[in-house]
């Protein structure tokens, strides 16, 4: 009993926000998750400018006017390249990741930001718009990598009572990418005829601020300990991470996991998909990451100009009701980084996709009475915001969280290489299948995005747990009832402590 007393007092000590885990936090979401979110919304306001210089361009080679089936088609090529760019960034997701690191891939990562940035930046001068179209390809395999490698490092870094709160960090810095890139897309500002390039060139400064800042501060001390081996090194980076030198416990509880992944080694894709005991967590993953974007999200903001328009709002005044939806966006995801610890991720979850199903409903209603009573386009404005601010708090920012929290060291990065890729496929779907829907059906589109919503809601109901404060252990012996498997963590089910060869044959996996 003594023994187990002197255990638990290090175990209940509360992990803090120290200036090195701040820091870190805040210079890889600011190099790396701003410009996802930049880069999403930089071509929204100059667009009439781009596609206008595509046709002077054309002009000037061809002495003849652009087809306007052609000119559709370059532009949707530079819109869809980002989301395909990000698809293949995200398949570089797990050999990098293992290869040089979290922070090693986060720093080379910037390579696709800088180059591309530097080709958007001279596309003008050079007169050439097939640099724009490849230097968004670029730019997508950058946001592709970002969007998975942030949240894992960022994860793997934070103590378990503040895993949710940093975990939502890289979405955060993606709305504020969005809102910044539609403030600098005002027309008085960068959204004009002259200076749109400097717009798009703007997204390498970023990249360069991480680059110079992040060697400063340490890698993953889970990457280091578990996959490299090296213990001095994540031990150092430990204490530097929580601000004092006992990190024993913590140390102990990834000795175990280590030691409960050596047989396995580093999970491929395949064997990943293959693997009886991750089953229902990569599935819940692949559930969240489609619903989190076939729920309609960028068919909302699609549909919002024309909503502000009809609502009586001047077609020059849209641009700054649309910034006021960005930070709207902005607040509610500030709020969820404060309240994901105190409510829990699957509370978030459910909340926000069902806030966006319902919102789905009245918008469609709102829609098809717009034109014959008066009120109901304010009714379509009201139900922008609060889809926006339903997912915010949940369907954005939670998937990331739970991702990093399902999967122990072994198979997370190769858990983020298909969460990643089911995000960024189901992104460049809609993109391309929206235009069509909202053709063939109008605002019953809606409907479709609240059935996804509601289906994705009934399942994170039945299926996915609360991960709020659990050891990566203890999340895998939570699914192991629904994988038909079995864990054993020792005597007791309790982090163990002493050395490394003391942990043997502690941990097993048997199938039923």
């Amino acid at each position: 009993m003594a023994e187990s007393g002197e255990w638990e007092k290090p175990v209940e000590r509360r992990g803090r926000f120290t200036v090195v885990l701040a820091l870190a936090t805040l210079i890889s979401a600011f190099g790396s998750s701003f410009q996802y979110g930049y880069n999403v919304a930089v071509v929204n306001s100059p667009a009439p400018f781009m596609q206008q210089f595509y046709n002077n361009t054309y002009l000037e080679r061809y002495n003849v006017l652009i087809d306007e089936n052609l000119l559709t088609l370059l532009w949707s090529l530079s819109v869809s390249m980002f989301p395909l760019g990000g698809f293949f960034g995200s398949l570089m997701v797990a050999p990098l990741v293992n290869k040089l690191g979290r922070k090693g891939t986060l720093l080379f990562n910037n390579i696709f930001s800088i180059v591309p940035a530097v080709m958007m930046g001279v596309s003008e001068i050079a007169k050439s718009y097939e640099i724009i179209i490849v230097a968004r390809f670029i730019v997508g395999i950058c946001a592709g990598l970002s969007s998975n490698v942030v949240p894992m490092y960022l994860g793997e870094m934070a103590p378990k009572n503040l895993r949710g709160a940093l975990g939502v960090v890289p979405q955060l810095f993606i709305t504020i990418g969005i809102l910044c890139a539609q403030i600098l897309g005002i027309r008085n500002i960068l959204g004009n005829n002259t200076d749109w390039p400097i717009m798009l060139g703007l997204t390498g400064i970023p990249a360069v601020v991480e680059l110079l800042l992040l060697p400063f501060f340490p890698e993953s001390p889970r990457y280091m300990l578990i996959q490299k081996g090296d213990e001095k090194p994540a031990k150092k980076a430990l204490q530097r991470l929580r601000g004092w030198d006992n990190v024993e416990t913590e140390l102990s509880e990834m000795r175990l996991e280590e030691q409960s992944e050596k047989a396995e080694g580093h999970l491929s894709v395949l064997s990943l998909l293959a693997q009886r005991s991750l089953r229902w967590q990569l599935i819940s993953v692949i559930i969240m990451n489609m619903g989190q974007q076939l729920s309609g999200v960028n068919a909302i903001y699609y549909y919002a100009d024309s909503i502000y328009g009809s609502a009586g709002v001047k077609e020059s005044d849209i641009q700054y009701v649309t910034v006021g939806t960005g930070a709207v966006n902005v607040f509610m995801t500030i709020t969820a980084v404060f309240i994901v610890e105190a409510l829990g991720r699957r509370l978030l979850l459910l909340c926000g996709f069902g806030i966006c199903c319902g919102a789905c409903v009245l918008l469609t209603i709102a829609l098809n009475f717009q034109e014959t009573v008066t009120w109901m386009p304010y009714i379509s404005i009201a139900c922008i915001i609060i889809y926006v601010v339903g997912h915010a708090i949940g369907p954005s920012s939670i998937p990331y969280v739970v991702t990093t929290e399902m999967f122990m060291q072994s198979a997370r990065p190769a858990a983020f290489m298909v969460a990643g890729s089911v995000h960024w496929l189901s992104n460049f779907t809609v993109g391309l299948v929206f235009p069509f829907m909202e053709r063939g059906l109008g605002s019953y589109s809606f409907i479709i995005f609240a059935v996804i919503c509601l289906l994705t809601l009934i399942y994170i109901l039945l299926v996915v747990p609360e991960t709020k404060g659990k050891t990566f252990l203890e999340v895998c012996q939570i699914f192991a009832k629904r994988n038909k498997v079995e864990i054993k963590l020792g005597d007791g089910d309790k982090p163990l402590k002493g050395s490394k060869e003391s942990l043997e044959d502690e941990v097993k996996i048997t199938a039923f």
